[in-house]
């Protein structure tokens, strides 16, 4: 099976207060995750991680060979901070800065940064991390009206690697729950934009 997930930040004690995460500590968030991940994810199972993997993690090796899985790695922006502490080779089976990709039955983009359009973007779509939760930017009434852009983050997700079903569910559930205010009208959102896309074929939580 295909799996994704994004922005664990493994090892960032303030990503639990930054994000409310309802964890007390950060060893209880690191295990959490791990344990989250490896009961859904088999070592046959590919694993599409859209990026944060880890965030100040003082051994993320130790946490690597724990996670199961055949994973693909998609660079975020705090995976600088230990990507070269580690050989890569030996963990992922690809590292990338976006890759255009299939589950089998899915046409996909994937970039840690949500993007407002991309190949084929009428019938296939884009998955992202990055944003987390965050439903109050001036980005959100876009991603909102856009059923093809999918957040993979794991504050959407139940904290764990999620099928392409789960991930579309969740982000239905998600959007549902989260309007755009009347005050952010004045962002673009998807219908208004289609014609422009048939066109184009202190610390920082994200």
């Amino acid at each position: 099976m295909t799996f994704f997930t994004s922005d664990q930040h493994l090892g960032h004690r303030n990503i639990i207060r930054l994000c409310s995460r309802p964890f007390a500590s950060i060893e209880e968030m690191d295990e959490t995750l791990i344990s989250r991940w490896n009961a859904k994810i088999k070592d046959s199972d590919r694993v599409f991680v859209i990026g944060d993997l880890f965030f100040r993690a003082e051994e993320p090796e130790g946490m690597l060979k724990r996670l199961k899985g055949r994973k693909t790695l998609i660079l975020g922006n705090h995976d600088s901070s230990w990507t070269g502490k580690v050989d890569l080779s030996r963990y992922f089976e690809g590292v990338h800065t976006m890759l255009e990709t299939s589950d089998g039955e899915h046409s996909i983009t994937l970039c840690h940064y949500p993007m407002m359009t991309f190949n084929h973007c009428m019938r296939a779509f884009m998955i992202h991390g990055h944003i987390h939760g965050n439903t109050n930017a001036d980005y959100w009434p876009y991603l909102q009206s856009h059923e093809r852009i999918l957040n993979a983050s794991v504050e959407v997700n139940n904290y764990e690697p999620v099928t392409f079903a789960e991930l579309v569910e969740n982000n239905r559930i998600v959007k549902a729950a989260h309007p755009p205010a009347l005050a952010e009208a004045q962002v673009p959102t998807h219908a208004e934009s289609r014609n422009l896309q048939h066109s184009d074929g202190k610390e920082n939580v994200a």
